[in-house]
């Protein structure tokens, strides 16, 4: 399936006005309902602005969190989280130089991420419950994507096109963040098993990225999956508790985990996915999806701590 509106995330997109719309439009929405409709703790937040800010140049951000709500699609994590911490990051600098802020909204490494997102899934529901027609699903995608969405297709496994999209962002040395568990879990229950696709970028990124993981807690009080009548409710809820803990960077030594991924996936009969028959590591399908399996295991244990911790936090 080929690119969807890809023109429309580009940032000279008709000199870049639609995603500073976007932008500070959901931004000022997100403020509202973090930090005035409800209360927001967040938990090491220097770690993010530190990297989202002062990383080396070419060098990309990755971002991981968990699911537990879902507003507009997967923008929730952008609507409560990401904007929230970064609008606190400008009050913080805005006395500092009044021109930071200003230069930010231009700079694609600073702010926002890009994300991946099952955009089909939105705009579908949308238009079964007749909110769209023609021309409104038009705008509406064509916002989304110029707020810096990668619309991912499921099922399109983790070679789709847009996963080829993401894999440039990250050539490019931006900030991207992914959800890897692949759908919203509002269960109090430790992390599932991740999706291979966050893995795959990982080790497909030209430079490494730095992985930094992100756990939520709160969230799916703000918008419950079954709020009434098995619906969510029609706008976010208030008075509630959110806690978000920012870890410290993943480690991989991918050199030695590809070996690792050679030495111990040969098998005589390998199930295929259909996947391209090698990667420039020299890497085969069973190989890959060792590799894969062991990089999204070290992520899932340690968003699994900073879940815990922040349970712990959250009394």
């Amino acid at each position: 399936m080929g690119r969807k509106m890809e023109w429309a995330g580009r940032a000279n997109h008709m000199g870049g006005l639609p995603r500073k719309i976007v932008v500070m439009a959901v931004g000022a929405f997100a403020k509202t309902v973090a930090n005035f409709l409800n209360t927001t703790y967040v938990h090491n937040a220097d770690t993010l602005i530190r990297l989202v800010h002062s990383r080396p140049r070419g060098v990309p951000l990755l971002t991981v969190s968990n699911h537990m709500s879902t507003l507009v699609s997967s923008f929730v994590f952008v609507f409560l989280t990401i904007f929230h911490l970064f609008i606190y990051y400008f009050h913080e600098r805005i006395n500092q130089s009044t021109g930071w802020m200003i230069r930010s909204f231009g700079d694609s490494r600073v702010f926002p991420p890009w994300m991946l997102s099952w955009l089909d899934g939105f705009l579908k529901f949308a238009l079964n419950l007749n909110m769209l027609n023609a021309f409104s699903f038009f705008v509406t995608e064509h916002c989304i994507v110029a707020g810096k969405c990668i619309p991912i297709t499921r099922g399109g496994g983790i070679y789709q096109d847009h996963m080829n999209e993401a894999l440039e962002r990250l050539s490019d040395g931006e900030w991207l963040h992914t959800f890897p568990e692949g759908k919203v879990s509002q269960e109090d229950a430790p992390i599932r098993r991740l999706k291979w696709g966050t893995a795959s970028l990982i080790d497909r990124a030209p430079v490494t990225p730095i992985v930094l993981p992100i756990v939520h807690h709160g969230f799916q009080e703000v918008m419950p999956e079954n709020f009434m009548f098995g619906r969510r409710p029609p706008v976010p809820l208030c008075n509630k508790r959110i806690n978000i803990v920012v870890g410290e960077p993943i480690k991989f030594d991918l050199p030695k985990m590809r070996q690792m991924a050679i030495s111990m996936s040969r098998d005589p009969y390998p199930c295929s996915m259909g996947w391209p028959g090698s990667d420039p590591h020299g890497l085969d399908e069973a190989a890959r999806r060792y590799l894969y399996s062991s990089i999204s295991e070290k992520i899932r244990n340690i968003m699994e701590s900073l879940r815990s911790f922040s349970k712990s936090t959250w009394k």
